[in-house]
C-alpha cells in the first residue's frame, strides 16, 4: 500500500487508487499517516478531526470513520486490518516508507548531506525527492492543527531541498539549470533571500551581470514595500562583489558566503 500526502491525500492498494469520499475519513488517514506505527489516542484524533469542537459522541463517530477507512486501506482478502484499534486509539500498521512524505524527507536529507562531498549524487537524490510532490502538502486533509503544522514543515523542507539542489547545480557547473528553476522560485517566494542569492550568483556566472544587479534592486524594493526592511548584510555583500566582478564569485565557496557572513555576525 502507498499513501500520498504531498498534495491531495490518496491511497493506492494493490496497484489500485482508492477513492476517499469523506473528508473526515481523509483527515483520519492523513493524521495516522503522519505517525505510522505509533498509536494515536482518541482524544488527539478527535481534536484533529473536529478542530477542538466538542462532540458528544466522538468515540462512536470515530469508530464509524475507522470502519470506513478500513474499507479503503484493506484489500478484500486481507485477514488483519492495516488499521489497528488500540486500547485508547488507533494505529496505522504499515512501513514508514509507504508514505511519500517519509520517502521525501529521507531523500532530501541524503541529498543535503551529499551537496558538498558528492554534488552529482546530491542532485539525483534531491530531484527524486522533489518529484514526489503533486501540490501543497496535505491539501485536502482538513484544518486540524496536526495536519496544518505538518504541512508547513513539509513545505519548508521542500524549499530547503530546492536551495540544496540549486547549490549542487552550481557546484557542477549547471548554472543554466539553476537559473531556470530559481527564476520561478524567486517569483513565487520573493522574501526568501537564499533563492535571490543563488540566482544572482547563477546569473553572474552565465555572463548576465546586469540581470544579477537588477535582481538585487527588485529584491530591495520588494523588501522595502512589503516589510520596510533592507536586504541582509550577506546579500548586500554579494551585490557589491557582483558589481566589482570579484574573482571569488566563481569559486565553490561563494555558494555559501551568506552562511559564512551569518556566522561571523553572531
Amino acid at each position: 500500500m502507498q499513501i500520498e500526502i504531498l498534495g491531495t491525500v490518496t491511497v493506492t492498494v494493490d496497484g489500485e487508487q482508492r477513492r476517499i469520499g469523506s473528508h473526515k475519513v481523509r483527515a483520519l488517514l492523513a493524521t495516522l499517516a503522519l505517525d505510522v506505527g505509533r498509536a494515536i489516542s482518541h482524544g488527539e484524533l478527535a481534536d484533529e478531526l473536529w478542530s477542538g469542537h466538542r462532540l458528544g459522541n466522538s468515540r462512536n463517530a470515530m469508530q464509524a470513520h475507522a470502519t470506513r477507512l478500513r474499507k479503503v486501506v484493506d484489500g478484500p482478502d486481507r485477514r488483519e486490518s492495516r488499521l489497528r484499534a488500540m486500547r485508547n486509539g488507533y494505529l496505522l500498521d504499515i512501513p514508514a516508507e509507504s508514505v511519500d512524505a517519509n520517502r521525501f524527507l529521507d531523500l532530501a536529507a541524503r541529498g543535503a548531506a551529499d551537496v558538498r562531498a558528492d554534488p552529482e549524487r546530491a542532485i539525483t537524490a534531491l530531484r527524486a525527492a522533489l518529484r514526489l510532490w503533486r501540490g501543497p502538502a496535505l491539501l485536502d486533509a482538513g484544518d486540524g492543527l496536526r495536519c496544518r503544522g505538518a504541512a508547513a514543515l513539509f513545505d519548508e523542507r521542500r524549499l530547503t531541498a530546492w536551495e540544496d539542489l540549486a547549490a549542487a547545480w552550481l557546484l557542477v557547473g549547471r548554472e543554466r539549470d539553476a537559473v531556470a528553476e530559481l527564476s520561478q522560485l524567486v517569483e513565487q517566494h520573493p522574501l526568501r533571500e537564499r533563492f535571490c542569492e543563488l540566482l544572482m550568483l547563477a546569473l553572474y556566472r552565465t555572463g548576465r551581470q546586469c540581470e544579477a544587479l537588477e535582481l538585487f534592486q527588485r529584491n530591495r524594493r520588494h523588501l522595502d514595500t512589503e516589510l520596510g526592511l533592507e536586504p541582509s548584510a550577506a546579500l548586500k555583500r554579494l551585490h557589491a562583489d557582483v558589481l566589482a566582478q570579484d574573482p571569488g564569485l566563481v569559486l565553490p565557496s561563494a555558494i555559501w558566503w551568506s552562511q559564512r557572513e551569518s556566522l561571523a555576525a553572531r
